[in-house]
């Protein structure tokens, strides 16, 4: 028992450093861009929504595929996976291809959530730049869900750690300019990350062609023809699940862009709550990612019982953690807010919204460990209704008319805080469905 519970806590804090490493490029950003100037940081809680309600939704896509990869791993058929995984790349292409369109025309989505005249120039130049970013970062999480599949997670995490060196004086060089490059501002982040993103991708490719663990796969074998068949058992799971990421994540953008419109210090406040909160879900993330690979092993094995052991060995592992991170903000939220901001105005704001964003972290954990185990199970279509029903419905709306119009006996509050004890109240509520669903669902194959 507790030999299972280590090789997922090795596997997710393997993972976890890789992903808090990555998670620094958007925590330097945010201090970069909250030291050069208060617009250029509410510029970046805009760009930043936008850009990673794109990235995160496509790359749910992608990260569905884990499970397939990893019941042929449990179950030693090695060499399906070089074939599985080249065609997984005209999956990569299309995705790739829709997010370039979203990214370099984001006008129409700006105007309608009603982001400032003076805010969206910055904001597009930013994206214009991501837009050529998004391909190396796609087929980069190919390389790395690839590896979690197999249970090798440590070359990913290498990479990531040594871009994060790049990355910081990239940031740093290209905002405020300096030996003859001048200050570009919030668009030299977005130059940091176009640099480093084509870096890390050509590293993985290199990789992938030299190390032996790799060649048992035939990944470089010539790559076939469209096998249709294939591509739509890949849709299957990853359509739905890249459906569901774009739910739960345009509804966190959404908030975003409607509090734009409270000023530049409510914007600001909201992008430090929104930070933290990012780096602390790298945590459940990474025990989720951990825990559906063992599952999948296991369930490719033809082992049920172990595969429910290893779930319920990563959901304590979850549950404790995101406790542990739920304390620490609510504790420490002024002394937080303080690393990213001197404005006394957006500090006492984002204190108040850490508050909220403790509840909101701890609902978050427990429904990503669901949603990920759940996909091992093939079971996607039910959590994509719960997350409309529940993060665009009870979440985004019901925050919209406590913020500006009022709800039921309380005044419109005109606050970021109504967003955030909304949307955590809608979280709490689909965490509670899926573990219903996840339990269901186990003793169901149980049977």
């Amino acid at each position: 028992m507790r030999g299972e519970r280590a090789l997922i806590a090795r596997h997710a804090g393997t993972v976890l450093v890789g992903q808090l490493a990555v998670m620094a490029f958007g925590v330097t950003d945010t201090i970069i861009a909250g030291r050069y100037s208060e617009h250029a940081l509410a510029a970046l809680s805009v760009g930043a929504a936008v850009f990673v309600s794109v990235y995160v939704s496509l790359m749910g896509v992608l990260q569905a595929l884990l499970p397939i990869w990893a019941e042929l791993h449990g179950g030693g058929r090695g060499g399906e996976v070089g074939r599985s995984v080249r065609q997984s790349l005209y999956l990569a292409a299309i995705a790739i291809m829709v997010g370039m369109v979203i990214l370099l025309l984001p006008g129409s989505v700006l105007q309608w959530t009603q982001v400032p005249a003076d805010m969206r120039g910055e904001v597009e130049a930013y994206l214009a730049v991501l837009a050529f970013a998004l391909a190396p970062a796609l087929l980069f999480r190919l390389f790395s869900t690839l590896n979690q599949s197999l249970g090798r997670p440590q070359l990913v995490t290498r990479l990531q750690l040594g871009s994060l060196v790049v990355k910081l004086p990239l940031s740093i060089w290209f905002t405020f300019g300096g030996a003859g490059l001048p200050a570009m501002g919030l668009v030299g982040c977005g130059w940091a990350t176009l640099c480093v993103n084509w870096t890390m991708l050509g590293c993985a490719i290199w990789l992938l062609r030299s190390r032996p663990f790799y060649a048992d796969y035939g990944l470089w074998k010539r790559i076939e023809a469209p096998d249709w068949q294939q591509i739509r058992k890949f849709a299957r799971l990853g359509v739905p699940g890249g459906l569901a990421v774009l739910v739960e994540v345009t509804s966190f953008t959404l908030m975003a862009l409607f509090i734009a419109r409270l000023g530049t210090a409510a914007a600001a406040a909201h992008q430090i709550a929104s930070n933290l909160l990012a780096v602390a879900y790298m945590t459940p993330l990474s025990l989720a990612i951990a825990t559906s690979a063992r599952v999948s092993f296991w369930l490719g094995a033809g082992d049920a019982a172990k595969a429910r052991h290893a779930c319920r060995q990563g959901f304590e592992l979850t549950a404790v953690c995101a406790l542990f991170y739920a304390a620490v903000m609510a504790a420490l939220r002024n002394e937080l807010a303080n690393v990213y901001s001197d404005n006394p105005a957006v500090i006492a704001m984002a204190g108040a919204l850490l508050l909220a964003v403790a509840l909101y972290h701890f609902a978050d954990a427990v429904q990503t460990f669901c949603v990920f185990v759940l996909r091992c199970y093939r079971v996607t279509l039910a959590p994509l209704v719960i997350y409309c029903t529940m993060l665009w419905g009870v979440g985004l709306g019901g925050s919209y008319l406590l913020a500006y119009r009022g709800l039921g006996p309380w005044a419109a509050m005109q606050s970021p805080l109504a967003f955030w004890i909304m949307s955590a109240a809608a979280l709490a509520l689909t965490a509670l469905l899926f573990g219903v669903l996840l339990r269901w669902t186990m003793r169901q194959r149980a049977r």
